[in-house]
């Protein structure tokens, strides 16, 4: 699979932030992630000091864990504000979509989004964009969206705006995305930019410790359980799975992003090179993929559990029961055996 860039024009852009105060909504995916985060509040940051009204938008909980990023009392989640939430998008005047590429990553507005008037933006690091904004900044080889979102911000001529907030927030998106630098952190570049942002003055290893030294005592505890109790190692598929049911992520008093980088675990499991994180939630089973070599997880995901993402790193959902999802994944492996068994992982 090869690396994919669309890179639009940045003059009509350019010249609307340039004019008199304008309203900008930033949105981002269900289930936000560092990178989610990192991105749309530095955006949020360098407009509010340009002056414009920006307002970023989740349709969920943002975990705990990512809500030292400064300018987070500036998040509004939609499943606890959705009117709010929906007459700030109805009344934008510049949409910018950060972090997905697909509207259905955002369904509980996803209406609203659609019928607004207001010129949209794309800014996202995920394959296969639809042609949903009127600007897209599309690039697959970037490490994560906040490193995109620099490229963006340089190139508007708006890095004059970049401050030790903007630089915590783009730094913490791109260390979350990737594993602090252990993978799709290959290309120079990348510490080029991080070099750049670490010249703003901040504590990295403050911000390593407020994203993985952060965590509740229930956390850990339900990592130990998923390891020692959940977790199945398919040896003749080279795959190992964890899943996890209502009931029991009750019983650790589950807060949002608690299984956050489970599913990496089996992967270190020798010569494992296929996991899946399954989680139980109201109306669906949320599932995490990933994988090493090249067994495309994102295409995976996209043709058996509605998802999507990256070569080595997807997402999904499935709308039966936990029990009958872990049914069909596991009836599926089959088919793939001969790939996961050759796979150069």
């Amino acid at each position: 699979m090869t690396d994919e860039r669309i890179y639009h024009d940045t003059s009509p852009l350019k010249e609307k932030l340039s004019g008199k105060k304008i309203k900008v909504a930033l949105l981002s995916h269900r289930n936000p992630d560092g990178d989610a985060i990192g991105a749309t509040l530095a955006l949020y940051n360098i407009f509010k000091s340009m002056g414009h009204e920006a307002n970023v938008i989740v349709p969920n909980i943002v975990p705990v864990f990512l809500q030292w990023m400064p300018g987070y009392k500036g998040v509004t989640v939609f499943e606890k504000m959705n009117k709010k939430a929906e007459r700030i998008i109805s009344e934008s005047d510049l949409i910018f979509l950060v972090d997905f590429n697909e509207l259905s990553r955002v369904k509980e507005f996803e209406k609203t989004v659609l019928e607004s008037k207001a010129y949209k933006v794309m800014i996202d690091h995920h394959p296969g964009p639809q042609q949903i904004a009127d600007s897209i900044f599309s690039d697959t080889s970037v490490s994560s969206s906040s490193e995109l979102v620099f490229e963006v911000v340089c190139d508007l001529n708006l890095d004059q705006y970049i401050d030790k907030d903007v630089a915590q927030c783009i730094y913490a998106g791109i260390m979350a995305d990737t594993g602090c630098f252990s993978y799709n952190s290959s290309n120079p570049k990348t510490f080029e930019i991080v070099s750049r942002l670490l010249s703003y003055g901040f504590d990295k290893d403050q911000i390593y410790y407020n994203v993985y030294d952060n965590f509740s005592a229930n956390r850990l505890q339900l990592l130990g359980y998923c390891l020692h109790e959940k977790m199945k190692v398919l040896e003749k598929y080279r795959t190992a799975f964890i899943s996890l049911s209502k009931e029991e992520m009750k019983k650790f008093q589950f807060q949002p992003g608690d299984s956050e980088g489970f599913v990496n675990y089996p992967l270190s499991i020798k010569g494992i090179c296929f996991t899946a994180l399954f989680t139980e939630n109201k109306d669906y089973v949320k599932i995490s993929f990933r994988s090493k070599g090249n067994f495309a997880v994102n295409e995976f995901s996209k043709k058996y559990f509605n998802g999507g993402g990256h070569k080595n790193a997807a997402g999904g959902e499935s709308y039966v029961s936990l029990e009958k999802t872990l049914e069909t994944f596991i009836n599926l492996l089959p088919e793939f055996e001969k790939e996961l068994l050759s796979n150069d992982a």
